[in-house]
């Protein structure tokens, strides 16, 4: 079955879901790089202000969100924490080891554990000048990688806002607007292209799975997952006693049985997932790791072969790590890219 307890606490990290969400305490921490000990600037964030001089060259990043802002902007890592345990030992060899962004990093980062829980004690040995994590830390773990490092808090479920204060702590102002300009024009030329698809099979199911036996149906506006389908003139189908607003973050979990519920789905995306260890050789492998039992499964399935979406041959598969690890101008590029190839060529 699927365990929606990491489910779940997978989302309550990426999207501030967490039980410490709104709090906020107020930390005023400084960095200063000896080449311009002037330059300082004051950085907002989900856990108040940190005020940070020079060039951060040290960089902590928790979670494949904070690593894209980074990588992005043109800097270099010295330490990350991935979201599930794929690797284990430092990252010597990182386009092997990270999913998708690997191959943009040239450092060899330190395993400093899980984004949720990272070992104290290997962030220490990097003697970081910048922690990044995700807003959902608690503050208890916030106050402790505060008193190593500045620490900022990060709204990943903001991406415009998220990368717009990695880059004020990185100097990289200008990149970030850049990207943010590239990555809109990006979904803009995508809209065009899906124009008519949208119009011809506008209702789409987004599902979160490991298996066919259960389900967690999401309401994903509050993601990139499903903030990017909507962009693109999709709409979603929902349980019809489900209330949710665009401002919510729901998990609804469904058994199998449920499925013929939604038989008016024109689409089916499955984002599947697999927590277990494995090394990643190449992204084709690391997919495979990721979807292989979920197709397999489905395939097999009486319930989920009878859907009119499936006879169509309109399901996609996508890894959930893309679209929920990775929602900055990286992510969004590649998801996209994913969508087109799969939704294109079904079309045809």
């Amino acid at each position: 079955m699927v365990n929606i307890q990491k489910l779940v606490l997978l989302f309550s990290v990426l999207w501030g879901l967490g039980a410490c969400q709104g709090q906020t305490s107020i930390s005023k921490n400084v960095a200063i790089a000896p080449d311009s000990p002037g330059d300082c600037r004051t950085i907002e964030h989900q856990q108040g202000t940190t005020e940070i001089c020079g060039q951060p060259r040290k960089i902590v990043a928790l979670g494949p969100y904070s690593l894209e802002q980074v990588v992005a902007l043109g800097k270099q890592p010295a330490g990350f924490g991935d979201q599930a345990p794929f690797h284990q030992g430092d990252y010597d060899n990182p386009s092997e080891q990270i999913p998708y962004l690997g191959s943009q990093i040239t450092t060899q980062p330190v395993n400093v554990g899980l984004a949720y829980q990272p070992s104290v004690e290997a962030i220490l040995g990097i003697q970081p000048d910048l922690i990044l994590i995700p807003n959902s830390n608690n503050g208890l773990q916030y106050e402790s990688l505060a008193a190593i490092a500045p620490t900022l808090s990060l709204d990943v479920a903001n991406n415009k806002t998220h990368l717009r204060t990695v880059a004020k702590a990185l100097n990289r102002t200008e990149q970030a607007e850049q990207l943010i300009t590239d990555t809109e024009n990006r979904v803009e030329s995508a809209k065009k292209k899906f124009a008519a698809i949208a119009a011809k099979h506008p209702k789409v199911l987004m599902l979160v799975s490991d298996s066919v036996k259960s389900f967690s149906l999401i309401h994903h506006t509050q993601s990139l997952c499903g903030s990017l389908i909507k962009e693109l003139g999709f709409t979603f189908v929902y349980p019809e006693d489900f209330k949710g607003t665009d401002s919510d973050s729901k998990i609804i979990a469904l058994s199998q049985e449920a499925l013929p519920q939604f038989s008016d789905a024109d689409s089916i995306i499955l984002l599947g997932y697999k927590w277990n260890t494995s090394a990643l050789a190449d992204m084709d492998t690391f997919e495979r790791h990721q979807l292989e039992d979920l197709k397999q499964a489905w395939a097999k399935n009486a319930i989920a072969q009878s859907l009119d979406a499936t006879k169509a041959g309109r399901v996609y598969f996508i890894p959930a790590y893309l679209c929920l690890g990775l929602p900055g101008p990286i992510g969004t590029r590649l998801y996209l890219d994913t969508l087109e190839k799969q939704f294109l060529a079904s079309d045809e």
